[in-house]
C-alpha cells in the first residue's frame, strides 16, 4: 500500500505473534468525487460495456483508525461519530448481526484480541462520496499492521470490498477503494482482465478551484439504487443497457477534457452525466437536489451533480473560480453544507505510535 513504508503490504503472510501490546496503530484513508463513469464499476456490468472506466477524485475527508492495546483478551470496538460502542470477551463473540456492524465484520475477519479500535470520519453518512469504504480501508490496513499481516495490494483492495459487500448484503463497485488507497486523480479502467487504476495528470490546483462540494443533509444508501439498477441490466432491460454505454462515453469525454484541462468542457460533460443519470432509475434525483443544483446555477455555477447513486447525500458543483465565492454562498443560504474538496494526493497512511 502505498505512501509510507509502514502501510506497503508484500505477499499474503500472516504472523504467528500478536502484534506488539506496546505500540498502537493509526491509519486513515480518503474519501473521493466521482465525475463520472459511476455504477458501471460493479461487476459484472462493465463487462457488457467495452471501454468502461470510472473518473474519481480524492478529497480531503478522510476515515481515521485507531488501534489500541488492551490489559485483557477482549475487544472493543468504538464508532465515534455514532456513539455506538460493542465490546465483547473474544472476537468470535462479536455479533454480525448487532450494532456496528462493519467493525465488527472487520474485527471478526482479522481475529483481533486485546485492542480497542475507534474510528471517525470527517465525511457525513450516507453522502455519496465513498466514506464507509475510506473508513474500510482505514480499519483494513490497520489491523493488518496490528496483526502482522502482509498483503498485495490486489488482495488488499479485494479484502476490503468483499468485507464491505458483506455487510452491505449486495455486490460493491469496485472504484471506490482505489481513491481511498492511492489518492490522488485517476481513471479506473474496468474490462475482462481485470481493474487498472491510471494515474491521471491534472494540476489538481485548478482542478479544486473550480469545485464547490456540500452535503445536502439527507443521506443515501447506494446499495439501494445501485442493485436495482444492476438488476434491471443483468435482466436485459435494452434501455438500461443503452445509458450505460451513453455513460460510458460521457465518462471517457470527461477522462479527455480533464487531462487536457478543457475546464469548460469538463463542465459539460458532467452535465450531460448527470441529464443521463437522473433516467436511470426513480429517485435518483430530489426535489431537494434539483433546488440546490438550480440555486447554484442561478449564482453561477457551471455543472453539478449528485455523488454516487443519487437520491440524497452530495452534489458537487463546477464553478468559474471567480464566482465560487457567489455560489458557495448561495448553497449555504440554501441550507446546504459544505465539505472540503481539496485534491488529497495521499492514499491511505498507517502510522505506528507508542502505547
Amino acid at each position: 500500500m502505498p505512501n509510507t513504508p509502514t502501510a506497503k503490504a508484500p505477499a499474503c503472510h500472516r504472523s504467528s505473534r500478536h502484534y506488539n501490546a506496546a505500540v498502537k496503530v493509526h491509519s486513515s484513508a480518503p474519501a473521493r468525487v466521482d465525475l463520472g463513469g459511476g455504477t458501471l464499476d460493479i461487476w459484472p456490468l462493465y463487462l457488457f460495456h467495452p471501454g468502461a472506466q470510472t473518473i474519481n477524485v480524492a478529497i480531503r475527508l478522510r476515515a481515521q483508525c485507531m488501534v489500541t492495546p488492551r490489559s485483557d483478551k477482549a475487544v472493543t470496538l468504538v464508532s465515534e461519530d455514532t456513539g455506538l460502542t460493542v465490546t465483547a470477551s473474544a472476537w468470535d463473540q462479536l455479533d454480525t448481526s448487532g450494532e456496528n456492524r462493519l467493525l465488527v465484520h472487520i474485527a471478526r475477519f482479522f481475529e483481533v484480541a486485546g485492542a480497542r479500535i475507534a474510528t471517525r470520519a470527517a465525511s457525513p453518512i450516507g453522502a455519496g462520496i465513498a466514506g464507509s469504504s475510506a473508513l474500510t480501508v482505514a480499519v483494513c490496513a490497520a489491523l493488518a499492521r496490528w496483526q502482522g499481516i502482509s498483503y498485495t495490494e490486489e488482495q488488499f483492495l479485494t479484502l476490503a470490498m468483499n468485507l464491505e459487500s458483506r455487510v452491505l448484503g449486495i455486490p460493491a463497485g469496485v472504484q471506490d477503494y482505489r481513491p481511498a488507497m492511492y489518492g490522488g486523480v485517476s481513471a479506473v479502467e474496468l474490462g475482462p482482465l481485470g481493474v487498472l487504476r491510471a494515474p491521471l495528470e491534472v494540476d489538481t490546483d485548478e482542478l479544486q478551484r473550480r469545485m464547490v462540494l456540500v452535503y445536502t443533509g439527507d443521506s443515501r444508501s447506494s446499495g439501494i439504487n445501485n442493485w436495482d439498477i444492476t438488476r434491471r441490466h443483468i435482466d436485459g432491460d435494452a434501455s438500461i443497457r443503452a445509458r450505460f454505454d451513453r455513460l460510458r462515453d460521457i465518462a471517457a469525454a470527461i477522462r479527455d477534457a480533464l487531462t487536457r484541462q478543457d475546464w469548460p468542457e469538463l463542465a459539460k460533460q458532467i452535465n450531460r452525466e448527470w441529464r443521463v443519470r437522473q433516467t436511470l432509475a426513480p429517485g435518483v434525483s430530489t426535489p431537494a437536489i434539483e433546488a440546490l443544483i438550480a440555486k447554484a446555477a442561478a449564482a453561477g455555477a457551471i455543472a453539478g451533480k449528485v455523488c454516487g447513486a443519487g437520491g440524497g447525500g452530495c452534489v458537487l458543483f463546477m464553478v468559474d473560480p471567480l464566482r465560487r465565492t457567489e455560489v458557495r454562498d448561495a448553497l449555504t443560504s440554501a441550507g446546504a453544507k459544505l465539505l472540503d474538496c481539496q485534491v488529497d494526493d495521499d492514499g491511505v497512511i498507517v502510522e505506528e505510535r507508542t502505547a
